[in-house]
């Protein structure tokens, strides 16, 4: 019976004692689970309502970051730019920045250049980054892409400088025109041949300006306002008319043929001024007793069908590094010859932008020595309107127009003649 006792009040202690036991492993489980830990306060943070909606709409490029420098939110424009590696804040003036903001609470911005990701040119972003608390844990940075507003700016600036070049030139030369006139009052051959050349450089000078309005035009107007069926065959033979002095100078016989009846829509003044100016550039560059040839014909394309008018000469003909860049303003093949036609720099520029408003496209073929051809392609009159309207930024410089192979055979070579 003792031991019957015994074993009973045994059993009894060993019975409280897993109770005590059990209750206490509980109680600690709840205040672990309680307790803040090292992962939650590092990976697991929240953003304040609203913020991941906002975050997603921003242009900038946008980083979360949390108190241990981890990245808590990155927009997909920052990991296109580069900023966001490994979970991590990559460029460490930003992150330098993060610490300092966190630290004081003071919102910070700065621009910097970064290097761009996958190219071995050493070309770099230029980017405004701009950090700020957000709570009491989080910082938040936003990053701006500046790259493309000072490549314009730079193009702008470069537009304005070489306006002002262009300008002092013919302005210099007739004041030194002027004194020398007063100058030899009394030699009326001086005289004579001073005017002369005061009025070639008036006449440059009127070129010029009227060029920089043109140019100003058809960058700032819509052409489709005043938009009408334009004859193909009316444009050629005005952009003959308009040379027809300046071939005949020089013995250039000017031919035109291809398709007839055809109809492009658009702007009749600017498509008259652009086919000019491409007729223009093929007699002033092509030496005396040649031919330039002016041929318009249809071409089906998935997008419709366009209208292509190449304009081919034998003259000095383009080389490859020139090609890329005949489109751009006041860039000339040959300076010297330029002031020696009165070329501005600036007819292939006005091509460009009247093709482009247009829905359509310039482009050229040359080689040197044997000729170039400039080939005009404008979407035909009935399909034109829906292409027109998908024309692109014409701010771009950069953007400049393909220069494939021409479906023209190129005129043969200038025969010597005596």
């Amino acid at each position: 019976m003792d031991v019957n006792a015994a074993v009973a009040a045994a059993a009894a202690i060993a019975g409280v004692l897993t109770g005590v036991i059990a209750m206490l492993s509980f109680r600690y489980s709840e205040r672990e689970q309680k307790r803040p830990t090292r992962t939650s306060l590092h990976t697991d943070p929240v953003l304040p309502p609203g913020v991941d909606t906002v975050l997603s709409v921003l242009r900038s490029s946008a980083v979360v970051l949390d108190e241990g420098d981890a990245v808590v939110k990155a927009s997909s424009a920052a990991y296109a730019l580069g900023l966001v590696r490994g979970g991590k804040l990559a460029i460490e003036p930003m992150m330098q920045m993060a610490r300092d903001t966190r630290r004081d609470g003071e919102i910070r911005q700065v621009e910097l250049d970064l290097p761009r990701r996958g190219t071995g040119r050493g070309e770099a972003l230029a980017v405004s980054a701009r950090v700020a608390p957000l709570g009491s844990r989080l910082v938040l940075l936003l990053v701006e892409d500046l790259t493309e507003a000072r490549r314009i700016e730079a193009v702008r600036r470069d537009f304005v400088a070489n306006v002002s070049h262009e300008l002092k030139t013919p302005v210099g030369a007739l004041s030194l025109l002027s004194e020398a006139v007063m100058g030899a009052s009394d030699d009326p051959e001086a005289v004579e041949r001073f005017a002369g050349r005061m009025q070639i450089e008036a006449t440059r000078l009127t070129n010029l300006v009227q060029e920089l309005i043109d140019l100003s035009r058809v960058q700032n107007d819509d052409p489709l306002e005043d938009a009408e069926p334009v004859r193909v065959d009316e444009l050629v033979a005005e952009a003959i008319d308009r040379c027809r002095h300046q071939a005949g100078t020089k013995q250039i016989t000017m031919a035109a043929g291809g398709t007839a009846d055809l109809r492009v829509w658009g702007n009749r003044g600017q498509l008259a001024a652009a086919l000019g100016n491409l007729v223009e550039n093929a007699v002033n560059y092509s030496p005396a007793r040649t031919r330039v040839g002016i041929a318009a014909r249809r071409v089906s394309t998935p997008g419709g069908d366009l209208i292509e008018v190449a304009v081919t000469d034998q003259g000095i003909g383009i080389s490859e590094k020139d090609k890329e860049r005949v489109f751009e303003r006041f860039y000339r093949v040959d300076p010297a010859r330029s002031r020696h036609t009165g070329g501005t720099g600036l007819g292939l520029a006005i091509v460009k932008h009247v093709a482009a408003s247009h829905g359509g496209e310039v482009t050229v073929w040359s080689s040197e020595g044997q000729g170039s051809t400039f080939t005009l392609r404008l979407p035909e009159a009935g399909a034109a309107r829906d292409r027109a309207s998908q024309h692109p930024d014409l701010d771009d410089e950069d953007g400049q127009p393909p220069t494939d192979s021409s479906p023209y055979e190129p005129l043969p070579a200038p025969e010597v003649l005596p």
